[in-house]
């Protein structure tokens, strides 16, 4: 081993957590007494330790089929761990040529699984991410025979908190859509080894719904205006919409019911609590006729142009309607007979973006006592896992008495709340520990699934624990949020391993050993730009959260001669989808935290770093996203200097700028096509690959377009409310849709210019639309494999854009 590879590894010995200093030793607080209770009967729901052992060997052959000899794996259940769960790393003594060089012992299969990978990154220099983030990078592990040792008693590592939970109800849509089992059992794989034990099973719910809905007389052409389309499951299920996208297929249906037979074994098997749905009071509309005395409300527009009544307007029965306690106790017992009795955590978040139709605090009590007991009666030994979202995005009802009415309807002990936009906004600090009820510390960091790179580093390392150790703390847990995955792997690196933290980690010798591992040497001037990331891209403090407004991607739907007109234009949306446009930042212009300046030259360190690294696909992942990331960037400039030289009323200017900015599309698409991982084509195909048929096919191609586009319903002349809230970089997104969008425009304006006319508002949304809504409903091909030279590319785009 270089003796560079031995400081690395020395560095990391100082990040291991130690065992609790004296003051937090033993710590207790009401939120995490009122847990113990669940831990047990989630102990006893568990797999076998043999059959957790035979998952996490599993997890390694899968990770590392040549490694399956060195590693000795260990379940055990009782006497490892002082409080939660833990896992220890030591050398086998006296290893036999060939035989296990490391044995790992946790708690549970995936304390095991943890341990692995704890290991791996900080004995072993490896480095494990999404394969759309650029994969594993495991070249620096030695061959079997030569693992570097651990010296001394081993290492034990003790969570500080019981939970690590995983993924946001809108993630199943943004990220999950096309999802067949062999991507489900690499991503089970990837959460076992972060140490996610509490994760959401979102999966097949519409079946076990179909099946429910029957006994209520409720029949599939009824469903078929009621479930959303594959697209857009997340919000049909909360109630936000219905119909739109689909209708679904029974093979769909039947398809999703069996994926899910396959997930939720494969959870247990590796000693995780799935987190199943509950009922939120969400039904059909025919139910208005079959239950004419029941207390069904037709709720608000959610996000339609004109409230459509085909997709818009949802029906609520109310939680204190004894039909609510029959409809939530059936379905959970139909999951348990479609799946066991394999837990006792459900989400349910009856008032998401929905509000309550009275503040009275005794009404909400009412309420939220009811959409409990409909769990219980389905499941004696129930907890309900809430969203705080509610709390956050609308902040103007939910006030104290509000709020502690709901989460005191249920004794305490029995819920747990989210506290999902801890990252950036956190409630615990505001709610008095959410008044004693337990929670978990989550980072949301993405919206809509956005391609940006964005996080805030000392903020997942300090808001965990400042949050643990404050005084009365209920934290129970961490958790990430994100409503898409697939991004900012140092962000997705970094946060799980806080399930493993009781101190704060110095983020600055982290990234050093982050640099080192993923791309398998140590680099100079990776190590520097990522020094520079760190206090720019990766240091947003200024209380926004980020959702991907650069120019191409999120292009302005307003008149150039129509100061502010964006805002008032987004402002009619009383969602709280866009409760993040109200910040401090301009609201004409994307949102922009760091110096451009310093972010162009860690760029530059990158590109001459391509000198040693250029085969890494971990490396060339992080070129082209910082690439991308630098160069949208200055096309929000020359957008604005384009709209400028419109209102010098100098079309030579403007003409300049019109050329430099769909250049800039064209060369930032044509980046993207050099990365496997930056094209539509992948997610186009993997959306038709699920069908049966050219029908199915239609429909699918259909809501994959649809999503990352136009998103919801649109009128001649009015755009979707939520016109690309899932922008995407991707490589064929840019050339075939955003590209022709900003050349309409711009052939407008420079129209109006040369006319000396009035910008054509309605004539360009018309042209734009009719547009848009052909390409939703197009069936061109994509590339599915990388063209070109990304180090090359990036290395000419600098040259033009930035020397």
């Amino acid at each position: 081993m270089s003796a560079l590879l031995l400081l690395l590894l020395q560095l990391s010995i100082l990040l291991h957590p130690s065992s609790p200093s004296p003051v937090l030793a033993g710590k207790k607080s009401r939120g995490t007494d009122a847990v113990e209770q669940i831990l047990r009967r989630e102990q006893s729901l568990r797999a076998p330790p043999s059959v957790q052992l035979a998952a996490a060997q599993g997890v390694l052959r899968r990770l590392l089929p040549r490694h399956t000899s060195s590693f000795l794996l260990k379940v055990v259940p009782k006497g490892l761990c002082e409080r939660f769960s833990c896992f220890r790393i030591g050398s086998v003594v006296n290893s036999s040529l060939n035989g296990p060089e490391i044995m790992i012992e946790g708690s549970t299969a995936v304390e095991v699984s943890s341990g692995l990978h704890w290991y791996l990154k900080y004995w072993c220099g490896a480095h494990i991410s999404w394969d759309k983030t650029g994969g594993v990078q495991v070249d620096t592990i030695p061959s079997p025979g030569s693992l570097p040792r651990v010296e001394g008693q081993g290492v034990k590592v003790e969570r500080p908190v019981p939970w690590n939970y995983y993924q946001n109800v809108v993630t199943s849509s943004y990220s999950f859509a096309w999802w067949d089992w062999k991507r489900w059992e690499k991503e089970i794989d990837w959460m076992a080894l972060q140490g996610v034990n509490l994760p959401l099973a979102f999966n097949g719910q519409e079946a076990i719904w179909q099946k429910v809905f029957k006994d209520f007389d409720v029949g599939n052409e009824d469903l078929g205006n009621f479930f959303g389309g594959p697209a857009f499951l997340a919000w049909a299920r909360m109630g936000n919409l219905h119909g739109w996208g689909g209708p679904l297929s029974q093979n769909w249906l039947d398809q999703q019911l069996n994926l899910q037979k396959l997930i939720l074994p494969r959870m247990i098997e590796l000693g995780m609590t799935p987190v199943l749905p509950a009922f939120s009071g969400n039904v059909p509309a025919i139910f208005r006729k079959i239950f004419p005395t029941a207390n069904i409300t037709r709720l608000s527009n959610w996000n339609t142009v004109n409230g459509d009544p085909r997709w818009c307007c949802t029906y609520l029965l109310d939680p204190s309607d004894p039909l609510f306690i029959e409809v939530g106790r059936a379905f959970i017992k139909q999951q348990i007979k479609e799946y066991g009795r394999i837990t006792n955590i459900y989400n349910c978040d009856t008032f998401n973006e929905n509000l309550p139709p009275t503040n009275d605090p005794k009404y909400i009590s009412s309420l939220g006592s009811a959409v409990y007991d409909a769990m219980v009666k389905g499941d004696n030994n129930a907890i309900w896992l809430m969203q705080g979202w509610l709390f956050s995005s609308d902040a103007g009802f939910w006030k104290p008495p509000q709020m502690k009415a709901l989460l005191h309807s249920v004794p305490i002990g029995k819920m747990i709340v989210l506290d999902l936009f801890a990252d950036v906004k956190p409630m615990w600090k505001t709610s008095s520990q959410f008044y004693g009820v337990p929670y978990v510390w989550c980072m949301l960091h993405n919206f809509g699934g956005n391609i940006e790179m964005y996080g805030i580093l000392d903020g997942i390392s300090s808001g965990p624990i400042d949050a643990w150790v404050s005084q009365n703390s209920t934290m129970v847990g961490v958790g990430m949020c994100m409503e898409g995955i697939e991004h900012n792997p140092v962000v997705y690196e970094l946060m799980p391993e806080m399930a493993f933290r009781n101190h704060i980690i110095q983020i600055e010798g982290w990234l050093k050993n982050y640099s080192f591992r993923r791309y398998g040497q140590a680099n100079h001037q990776t190590e520097e730009a990522w020094k520079i990331l760190y206090r720019t891209i990766y240091n947003c403090t200024d209380g926004i959260a980020d959702h991907n407004r650069d120019f191409i991607v999120q292009f302005p739907d307003f008149s150039p001669h129509q100061q502010g007109s964006q805002v008032l234009h987004i402002s009619k949306n009383t969602n709280s989808r866009f409760s993040f446009w109200e910040t401090k930042s301009n609201p004409q212009e994307p949102h922009l935290w760091y110096s451009t300046k310093e972010v162009i030259e860690a760029l530059k360190l990158f590109i001459i770093a391509g000198t040693s690294l250029s085969e890494s696909l971990t490396y060339r992942y992080d070129l082209v996203d910082l690439t991308r990331q630098v160069l949208a960037k200055l096309s929000n400039q020359v957008y604005l200097d384009a709209i400028n030289a419109y209102h010098q009323k100098d079309a030579g200017e403007l003409i300049l700028q019109i050329k430099k900015f769909t250049e800039l599309i064209e060369d930032i698409d044509t980046l993207l096509a050099s990365d496997d991982n930056f094209l539509l084509g992948t997610w186009l195909e993997s959306a038709k690959k699920l069908a049966v048929n050219n029908e199915e096919k239609r429909q699918y191609e259909w809501n994959a377009r649809t999503q990352i586009t136009m998103w919801f319903d649109n009128t001649e002349t009015n755009q979707s409310q939520l016109h690309d809230y899932a922008n995407k970089f991707w490589s064929g997104l840019l050339k075939s849709y955003y590209l022709p969008r900003a050349s309409t425009y711009f052939s407008y304006l420079l129209e109006s210019l040369k006319k000396n006319e009035d910008f054509p508002l309605e004539k360009w949304r018309r042209n734009w639309i009719s547009y848009s809504n052909k390409w939703q409903a197009g069936q061109e091909l994509y590339p599915v494999k990388a063209e070109g030279d990304a180090l090359s590319i990036a290395k000419a785009l600098f040259a033009k854009y930035l020397s």
